[in-house]
């Protein structure tokens, strides 16, 4: 199979069947694109930092991103397609007949049963994700670096707290955060 055909359908299955947004999503890209060996753990996390801070919705930026690091232009095209379709196609046809169901038991009974579905794969991509950038190399004693610990700590520390202020712009929050890894990556150099 050819790696566009593989791509189009690896993204057109994480596309039909993740309800959530691009964060749901993350567990079955991750999965997918490791199982296949198109990027390691390392880069996903650090093109997750990307997307957050570049226009566009999560899951079409990373499926872009995927496709064009295995194919190309055509691959990232195959990819972006893939992950689209299914919900063009979807919200069409929800659009269309929502109104008509949706005081029914059934629809409500999915909706209810959805949302904890969708907050459970967002917090395994938390889990995911922290592990590899608190503990790159495995839990053990050896690999941890408590410079980067500390470091992380105080800029998940200060995004929450901008956060909560609710006075502070996100793409604030973005250019404070990577100006202090800047700095936090220069220092670390020195000790």
């Amino acid at each position: 199979m050819s790696i566009y055909l593989e791509l189009f359908l690896t993204f057109l299955s994480i596309g039909a069947f993740t309800f959530g947004g691009g964060y749901a999503m993350l567990p079955l890209i991750q999965k997918a694109v490791l199982d296949n060996g198109w990027l390691t753990q390392e880069a996903i996390v650090n093109f997750i930092a990307v997307s957050e801070s570049t226009p566009g919705p999560f899951a079409i930026n990373i499926a872009t991103y995927v496709g064009m690091e295995t194919g190309g232009f055509f691959g990232a095209v195959c990819a972006t397609l893939g992950v689209v379709v299914p919900s063009f196609v979807i919200i069409l046809i929800v659009a269309r007949i929502y109104k008509q169901f949706q005081e029914s038991r059934i629809v409500k009974g999915c909706m209810s049963g959805l949302r904890p579905t969708v907050i459970g794969l967002i917090g395994a991509a938390v889990l995911t994700i922290g592990k590899t950038v608190f503990f790159p190399n495995g839990f053990a004693i050896a690999s941890i670096s408590v410079y980067n610990i500390i470091v992380s700590l105080i800029i998940c520390i200060l995004g929450i707290l901008l956060i909560f202020k609710k006075k502070v712009h996100p793409i604030v929050l973005i250019i404070v955060s990577a100006a202090l890894g800047i700095a936090a990556g220069y220092l670390g150099k020195l000790f």
